[in-house]
This record gives C-alpha cells, sequence and structure tokens, in this order.
C-alpha cells in the first residue's frame, strides 16, 4: 500500500503508559521517548495499568481460600479465562491455560504430544517455536519458503511423505517478528488437518495488531504473551483442544495441579491429577498477569480491531514509503514487495553495522528500536545474506539487523521523527 508522509493519521487510539518519558540525548538535551520496539515488550495500556491498581488492593490466594478475597480473585481469575476464551473465538470445549509467556506456553505443548508425534516447523519461526519441540519429539525443519503459496506446497509436499500412522503437529507463526508478514494460516491449517496433522499458531506478533479466531483459523491451539499485547505483567496464554493437554503428565508438579494426594501402603505418594485447565497450573496462578492480559483483550475489542488495522496501515505505510527513498537502506521481506504485514519493518543500511545504527537512533532522536537477530537467526542470517557463523548473538556482527515496531499506542509523531532521522543519518 502506498501512502504519502503528509498523509493525515489519527491520534493513537489507545493510550499507553511512558508517553511522557524523556530520554537523554547525546548532546545534552532531552526528548520525549520513542518507543519503537513493541515487537520485543509493548508497553503496557493506559486502561490496563488502571484495571490492575484498582484490584490490587483486592488481591487474594486464587483457588485457595474461603475469605472473601480469594473468592473474589477465583472469581477474577477465571472471569480472566472466559474474556481470554472470547477474544480469541475459542471453541466450546477448548481450554485456556495461562502461562508465563509464548515460550513456556509452546514448551508446555511440547511436553503434552503424544508418544511418536512428529513435529514439522519452518526454519523462519521465532527461537520460541523453534526449539521445544527437539526434546521431546522427532522434527522435520522446513526451507524457507518465499511466498505464501510456497509455504502451503512445502508444508503439504512433507506432510504428504510423513508416516500418517505417527501423530503430527505443526507450528506456525502467524507474523513474523522479523519482517511482520502475514503467513497464511487458514490454508496452512487446512492442509496439515488434511494429512491428519494437528497445528498451533505462535500469535505473539498478531494478536496485538489482527483479530485472531481460533475456530475460524481452524487452528488447533494458539499461544501468546502477556507483555506483547500491552500486559507486561508476566502472564502468556495457550488455548486449544482439550485431549493432548488433558492426557499428558502435568507441565509442572505441584499444588492446583492436584484433586487428590495420598500415601500409599508401599511407603510412596499416589497422585489423582486434575483434568480441567488447572492441571498445567500448578503453584499460586498469576491473577494479576492473567487479568491484565484479560483487560487489554476488553480494551482492543472495544476500540475495534478494524479501525485500529486501518490506522496501523497508515503508518505502516508512511515507515515504509519513506524508507523505499533512501538508496542505503533495504528493507527485509520474506514473500518479496506487495507483502502483506503488521507494524513490524527490519532493514540494514548500507555502510552502517546495525547496532552503531540503533545506537545513534536513541542518542541522537531519543528513538527506541531493536538490533540483532530477534530470537529468529536462521531468518535473519537467511535476509541478510549473513554466513551461519556470522552475527551470533544481538549486536555481534556486521550482518544484522535494525528492527522498528509500533502498535495500537504509537503516536504519529513517532514514525515522523523515525523516518525523518533515518533519512538524516543515511544522507
Amino acid at each position: 500500500m502506498s501512502v504519502h508522509l503528509d498523509a493525515p493519521v489519527t491520534p493513537a487510539p489507545l493510550p499507553v503508559l511512558g508517553t511522557e518519558v524523556c530520554a537523554p540525548l547525546a548532546d545534552g538535551t532531552e526528548i520525549p521517548y520513542a518507543a519503537l520496539d513493541y515487537a520485543a515488550s509493548a508497553p503496557a495500556l493506559r486502561r490496563v495499568w488502571e484495571d490492575v491498581a484498582a484490584y490490587l488492593p483486592y488481591y487474594g490466594s486464587v483457588h485457595r481460600g474461603a475469605g472473601h478475597l480469594s473468592r473474589l480473585s477465583t472469581d477474577l481469575f477465571e472471569e480472566s479465562r472466559r474474556t481470554v476464551a472470547a477474544f480469541l473465538g475459542c471453541r466450546p470445549d477448548d481450554r485456556v491455560v495461562f502461562t508465563r509467556s509464548t515460550t513456556d506456553s509452546l514448551n508446555l505443548l511440547a511436553t503434552s504430544l503424544p508418544e511418536g508425534c512428529e513435529v514439522f516447523v519452518f526454519e523462519t519461526e521465532h527461537h520460541a517455536a523453534l526449539l521445544p519441540w527437539q526434546r521431546t519429539a522427532s522434527v522435520t525443519y522446513l526451507d524457507a519458503p518465499r511466498s505464501p503459496v510456497a509455504a502451503v506446497a512445502t508444508l503439504d509436499a512433507a506432510l504428504a511423505a510423513r508416516d500418517t500412522a505417527r501423530p503430527a503437529l505443526v507450528c506456525v507463526t502467524g507474523a513474523s517478528n522479523v519482517t511482520g508478514e502475514l503467513w497464511p494460516v487458514p490454508e496452512l491449517a487446512a492442509a496439515a488437518h488434511r494429512h491428519g496433522a494437528r497445528i498451533v499458531l505462535d500469535a505473539a506478533q498478531l494478536v496485538p495488531h489482527l483479530p485472531v479466531d481460533v475456530a475460524a483459523l481452524d487452528v488447533d491451539w494458539v499461544a501468546f504473551s502477556g507483555h506483547k499485547l500491552y500486559a507486561p505483567f508476566g502472564a502468556g496464554v495457550l488455548a486449544g483442544r482439550a485431549d493432548w493437554l488433558r492426557e499428558a503428565a502435568p507441565y509442572l508438579a505441584g499444588g492446583g495441579a492436584t484433586r487428590r494426594v495420598a500415601r500409599t501402603a508401599d511407603g510412596g505418594v499416589e497422585t489423582d491429577w486434575n483434568t480441567d485447565d488447572s492441571r498445567h497450573e500448578a503453584g499460586s496462578p498469576n491473577v494479576v498477569g492473567a487479568y491484565a492480559i484479560a483487560s487489554a483483550c476488553r480494551a482492543l475489542a472495544e476500540a475495534g480491531f478494524e479501525n485500529l488495522a486501518a490506522r496501523e496501515q497508515l503508518l505502516l505505510g508512511r515507515l515504509v514509503s519513506g524508507l523505499a527513498e533512501l538508496p542505503r537502506v533495504r528493507v527485509l521481506s520474506l514473500f518479496g514487495e506487495g507483502a502483506h504485514r503488521v507494524g513490524v519493518v527490519s532493514f540494514v543500511v548500507e555502510g552502517y553495522d546495525s547496532s552503531a545504527f540503533a545506537a545513534a537512533l536513541s542518542d541522537r532522536y531519543g528513538i527506541g528500536v531493536r538490533d540483532g537477530l530477534f530470537c529468529a537467526h536462521p531468518l535473519v542470517r537467511l535476509l541478510t545474506g549473513a554466513a551461519a557463523g556470522e552475527g551470533a548473538g544481538c549486536g555481534e556482527g556486521p550482518l544484522n539487523a535494525v528492527r522498528v515496531s509500533f502498535g495500537a499506542g504509537t503516536p504519529e509523531e513517532h514514525i515522523e521523527r523515525f523516518v525523518r532521522a533515518v533519512r538524516e543519518l543515511t544522507a
């Protein structure tokens, strides 16, 4: 989409914390900080903070006590579960398990795979989706596709060649944390199910930008983090089908996951585990984190994703158009020109080390972005042309990238300042 830099854009529809924070510049002055690293951790919505602050005087143990605050907190926790399920369009018999993050959610699912399961995952995935499976299943790593059509064809061919007697799981992102490009999730889900496999959606970069409807997408599970969804209070979500989760050993062994624990005649301990959502939520639940996620879900739903997405695309058009005018800047893309994306853009600058460039954005313009390999090393190396041994960590090597990312809380001025800063630095 082509949008001119002077196109009108409405103000940020969802206020976030931190817009009044000032950043020190190298010349000794200060400027309001421009947070453009939403893909790593989005700032907290003011609505989320206000809801959490209002609840905290009533904080109590969950599922543990008969007192007023315990009962209130338990009700709040379970209502948060229902809110998240509605936000995700879950099916009536789906489970919503509260975890710590997307990484934690996918590791939980990895421990719940049936015996003999084979996992199919593209090399382009974030490490949270790329790495958990190798400890509990055999993994087939699929080469990077260069178009959405190629992604579906690659998966279809790999699944057609698998041993259908074994259970199988496909793990795929909804939106790349490197390029922001959208993946063809419904088509990939259809391919998985056509070959008797299940599919889990890494929605960490999708849920803050676009609606995620589990039933409509026909995915079996979805995973995401609260801190990407304007709710940085240490919680995440794994939502989806109950059977594999119910039949697996609890992710953590401890209180809350049990219905009954008793000594046995031979001196051991016999445990009867819960079979509902709490089976994988041992320990005292993070009620604040769960409530924060539910609050963010309500705020996004009430604001209307159609309006949020339209504004984001205007800002994205300004950003991409501005970068396209700069001959030294190369925007990274897996699917090529015209690919649909959310507000996440990575690029490299000819003659500039990416870490030095990100530092210059901070020191001279008060802009916070990310540089490195973004916990997606194979993908960034592929897109930058780096050899396997180069750029081994964040900020190392000349072929890392710079990533700018934004969302519903981003003021228009931050995008304009960023484009102006890149233009000046590359002049």
